[in-house]
């Protein structure tokens, strides 16, 4: 399972991308609006620290408008760059188009199985699976996601399942027990990860000890 930060803030990508552990970044048009930058600019600042997969939403309201406006994303950043597009009809349409064009595809704001069964048929590259959403509905969000990952590899769909909307760590552990193949966590999530009030007490005690120690 690879792990994606979801964010536009630059100092926090740059953080987290010197751990060697993040493999891709995932933003939406919230995360960019807390910026001070452009979507163009933001797509150009991420694209210089990070060497992997930066998806990209598209803001548009029509099939035409939509796709002129992810291939002037692209243009940026052809190797890298991912358009992000909505669980719509349009937004399946112009999955499809961008994929047979090459350009990889991230379909966003999936709730259930067949949203998923929909994206995966249209060759998206990512289809994101909003987890904490699902959850705050009183939704079964493992399940649908377990389900996801049975249909995928019954049918060997090359789709990748990107977990999304995760609030918690074990969140992220449940989707990795759950086999997703991808989880985008935000930076405070990443964080907490790396801590625990049991190693802060090992270490304590390995400094307390190191000082007996006869020289």
């Amino acid at each position: 399972m690879q792990l994606f930060i979801d964010s536009a803030n630059i100092s926090e990508i740059k953080e987290v991308s010197n751990l060697g552990l993040i493999k891709g970044v995932t933003t939406n048009p919230t995360l960019i609006s807390k910026t001070n930058s452009s979507i163009d600019e933001t797509i150009r600042n991420i694209s210089s620290i990070v060497d992997g997969p930066i998806s990209i939403e598209v803001t548009k309201d029509t099939y035409n408008e939509m796709l002129e406006q992810a291939l002037n994303f692209y243009k940026i950043n052809p190797r890298n760059i991912v358009i992000k597009v909505p669980m719509t009809y349009d937004g399946l349409k112009l999955c499809r188009e961008l994929s047979n064009q090459g350009i990889k595809t991230n379909i966003t704001l999936c709730f259930s199985v067949s949203q998923a069964l929909l994206a995966m048929e249209s060759k998206a590259t990512y289809v994101s699976l909003f987890i904490g959403r699902l959850l705050d509905d009183n939704q079964d969000a493992f399940e649908i996601l377990n389900n996801i990952v049975k249909i995928k590899h019954i049918y060997n769909f090359q789709t990748e399942i990107i977990s999304a909307s995760i609030r918690n760590v074990k969140q992220v552990e449940k989707c990795a027990q759950y086999a997703s193949d991808i989880v985008t966590i935000p930076y405070q999530v990443l964080k907490d990860m790396i801590t625990n009030s049991l190693t802060d007490k090992g270490i304590i005690k390995f400094k307390e000890d190191a000082l007996k120690i006869v020289k």
